[in-house]
């Protein structure tokens, strides 16, 4: 038996009322007792069998994060759906915008364990969820099963180049960009590679298409509006548009959403620091739309290579943190020491931006004690070496939308 046709058949076991019984058994199970749990229960079932409940168990503890306790208790997942897989905040999210745009039928290509085959159907759309993996095409239907969105998603195991999808009013198309040695950056090396995802979703109504936040921008096609997705101010992914503006280009920054829009307002200027700094979301920088938190703000930046954006007033945004600045630096580790010794400054927030220094080697160097706290910026001002000491703005005013 070789290693796929093993892995299908270890996970057809789980799906038995033995496999079913034992999930439940393992349900909660500490990384310390996975041994002496798999000991006696190996005892009553086959060791195969146990070890693959005590694998989809661990997987399951890990998706909580991305899909939260109630679906992720429920669901099946591989080591590569856990990790490949959509955040459910933002999968809703993006089929909320689906069906906003008066989509009722999508055809989810590449689509994985089926995180967002099941965002989809809980917005009311209709779904075909295509992969070609053998076993990942069983886990999503499995996880569809498992749901109760049986009746709104097919699982079709197939090569999305094969299928046919104009049945279908919009494409989503999410292609791996997972290979065996970690990460894929080029575009062209994607699963299917970005040139094919396009073609299809020119060839669609409506489509998006999934891809890495750090795509540059000149790959942008120009007939697709671009979105950078951040949750929590994490940013998690880009995705192109296709069929609803051109050109567009925004940030979109969860839980709310809160969307900020490109104007095409030109680079800032570069101004001495003042009392407040705001850091963008990190979906605003990779969207290069900085300058539109700078208009709001009435600032500028500190340096023209680097996004942070100070002023001397404090003003509304959604788009960006703001901090109290209370010192300016030359950087040194001596002087920095000093100035926290005198403060009493034990709690020390490392940021940096256009600095060599990692953060805990600069709390390591300066060795911070005391009952206060503080946040240090590690970046340049006017293309010098810096160091920005503040507190953040808890209590300034938030805005909703540009």
């Amino acid at each position: 038996m070789n290693d796929l046709a093993a892995a299908l058949s270890a996970f057809a076991a789980l799906l038995t009322p033995q496999g079913r019984a034992l999930l439940d058994e393992v349900r909660g199970t500490e990384p310390a007792r996975e041994l002496a749990v798999a000991t006696r229960l190996r005892r009553e079932h086959p060791a195969e069998l146990v070890s693959a409940a005590l694998g989809q168990e661990r997987l399951r503890q890990r998706a909580v994060a991305k899909f939260g306790a109630g679906d992720a208790g429920r669901m099946f997942f591989t080591p590569n759906g856990v990790e490949q897989s959509t955040r459910a905040s933002v999968a809703a999210y993006r089929a909320g915008r689906f069906r906003e745009l008066g989509v009722t039928s999508v055809a989810d290509l590449c689509c994985g364990i089926g995180g967002d085959a099941l965002a989809l159907a809980r917005a009311g759309i209709r779904v075909l969820a295509v992969d070609r993996d053998p076993l990942t095409a069983a886990v999503a239907r499995a996880n569809v099963e498992a749901l109760g969105i049986g009746d709104l998603v097919e699982v079709r195991e197939a090569d999305v180049t094969d299928v046919d999808t104009t049945a279908y009013g919009a494409v989503f198309v999410d292609p791996a960009r997972r290979g065996g040695r970690g990460r894929i950056f080029d575009p062209e090396a994607y699963s299917p590679p970005l040139s094919w995802a396009v073609e299809a979703a020119r060839k669609a109504p409506l489509a998006a298409l999934k891809i890495a936040p750090g795509v540059p921008h000149e790959a942008i096609p120009a007939d697709a509006g671009a979105e950078w997705i951040s949750d929590g101010g994490d940013v998690k992914e880009a995705v192109l548009w296709f069929g609803t503006e051109p050109g567009m280009v925004r940030a979109t920054l969860l839980p709310g959403p809160r969307v900020l829009v490109g104007r095409g307002l030109p680079d800032p200027q570069v101004r001495a620091v003042g009392r407040y700094l705001y850091e963008p979301d990190g979906a605003v920088i990779r969207a290069h739309l900085v300058a539109e938190v700078a208009e709001e703000v009435g600032g500028g930046l500190v340096d023209e290579t680097i996004a942070y954006v100070t002023a001397d007033e404090l003003r509304a945004t959604a788009y960006a943190s703001a901090y109290e600045i209370t010192d300016q630096l030359p950087f040194g580790v001596k002087k920095l020491k000093a100035l926290l010794r005198e403060r009493g400054v034990g709690v020390l927030t490392v940021k940096k931006r256009g600095s060599a220094v990692e953060p805990e080697e600069l709390r390591k160097m300066v060795k911070p004690r005391g009952p206060n706290s503080a946040t240090v910026f590690l970046t340049r001002v006017a293309g010098a070496p810096a160091m920005l000491v503040g507190h953040p703005v808890r209590s300034a005013p938030r805005v909703g939308q540009i």
